[in-house]
């Protein structure tokens, strides 16, 4: 299967952006609105990221062609906590996976963005056989983004396509 191939959005795919760079969400919600904008329907699902609330409004706006949802409590970031808020928020956590893998058994979107999720590993919350478990629970017809600082290499069997944002040069306008 060719590099344009992956990308039609008829068809399924699983999509990796990660790295160091900023830029991954936004090039997966770019991907959700372009999806949106043909007439997919969308769910977005953020893990381990702070609460903006300006970011979250300008989404909701989106709504319904796309459906974003946090299943944090926690308007900080996960790495921010202290343990105990961390130990509180896992469950929280694994209740996103648990509602991203309903989602696509029961085919509920087109496009389901899973933000931030290659994160989850980095801190033990979800394995890779995790997040496996939800490319096969996907259909054909679903596309998959998943995003995160990690590669998840440990996946990239069971991907399409993999996108690394690396910053070249930094200092420009840093609240982007």
């Amino acid at each position: 299967m060719g590099v344009g191939e992956r990308c039609e959005m008829d068809k399924g795919s699983v999509q990796i952006y990660y790295g160091t760079g900023k830029g991954k969400t936004t090039a997966a919600i770019g991907q959700a609105i372009k999806a949106a904008s043909q007439g997919k329907t969308v769910f977005v699902i953020q893990f381990l990221k702070e609460k903006k609330e300006d970011e979250i409004s300008f989404l909701a706006r989106l709504e319904p062609e796309i459906k974003l949802f946090r299943f944090e409590k926690s308007s900080e970031s996960y790495g921010n906590l202290s343990e105990d808020e961390k130990a509180e928020e896992i469950q929280n956590l694994r209740n996103g996976m648990n509602f991203a893998k309903k989602v696509l058994v029961t085919e509920e979107c087109d496009v389901l963005v899973l933000d931030e999720v290659l994160g989850l590993m980095d801190y033990g919350i979800v394995t890779a056989e995790d997040l496996r478990s939800l490319i096969h629970a996907s259909n054909e017809g679903t596309r998959l983004i998943f995003t995160g600082s990690s590669s998840g290499e440990e996946i990239w069997e069971d991907v399409d396509e993999v996108i690394e944002l690396v910053p070249r040069k930094t200092g420009v306008d840093k609240t982007i």
